[in-house]
């Protein structure tokens, strides 16, 4: 798929609905654990599903530092117009945040979603409360700032595109109203802490039910975490 000028990477598998659409996290790709495992469970069950790769990540074409939010969310809008009929989103931590977004501008196409560790409004939240002052001269200066992984051999990159683009994209200072929804959430994920889920199950209106997994990290990719979202996605639908 080409948008706005850029390959956009996908992988649809044809099947009955409601179809579901994997929306991975922040620097993350489509080929990831959960990815995979959910397009094995849909293909087991003859349902439709698409995961992509937003721009500047995995194997979709666009520079990284140079994008955002709103990118990403354009991204995501048009990977949705590639279904047809409501889809159930499942998204992992900033997939999470983007399916937010959706639900919140195109609900005749959201049935429900399935959140995975959850990241609404990360970059306000959570990025920029922690910045020292060196990482604030180094954004002012290089427009990047580089922060170790625990998931992957190459940094974190965090732009003065991404804070930008965040601020117009903030779901949790304005009434926000969902299709049914399920968040899941584990108690020892150190990337977003419990009270993140709270304050979107608190803020938002709607069928809403949070579940925390005792011990499951933020990947939440272990054998239980994965049946786990199968069987949540399946009630969903």
């Amino acid at each position: 798929m080409i948008h706005n000028g850029r390959r956009i990477a996908h992988h649809q598998t044809a099947g009955q609905g409601p179809g579901v659409i994997f929306l991975g996290g922040y620097r993350s790709d489509m080929t990831g654990t959960k990815a995979l495992a959910l397009q094995a469970w849909a293909e087991a069950r003859g349902r439709a599903f698409l995961r992509f790769d937003y721009s500047g990540h995995g194997a979709s074409e666009g520079v990284f530092e140079t994008l955002g939010i709103s990118d990403w969310l354009s991204d995501a809008k048009a990977a949705l117009s590639l279904t047809e009929g409501p889809q159930i989103l499942v998204g992992s931590s900033m997939g999470g945040w983007l399916s937010l977004l959706l639900a919140r501008e195109v609900p005749d196409r959201v049935k429900a979603l399935v959140l995975i560790a959850p990241a609404p409004d990360f970059t306000h939240d959570s990025l920029l409360p922690s910045l020292t002052q060196a990482e604030r001269e180094a954004l002012g200066t290089t427009g990047v700032i580089h922060r170790p992984s625990a998931y992957a051999d190459f940094p974190y990159i965090f732009s003065r595109a991404l804070i930008s683009q965040g601020a117009e994209n903030l779901v949790l200072r304005a009434p926000l109203a969902l299709p049914p929804t399920r968040i899941l959430h584990g108690t020892a994920d150190v990337d977003v802490p419990q009270d993140v889920p709270l304050r979107l199950l608190a803020h938002a209106t709607g069928d809403l039910r949070l579940t925390l997994v005792k011990d499951a990290d933020h990947r939440f990719s272990s054998p239980d975490c994965l049946g786990l979202i199968e069987s949540t996605v399946d009630s969903m639908s």
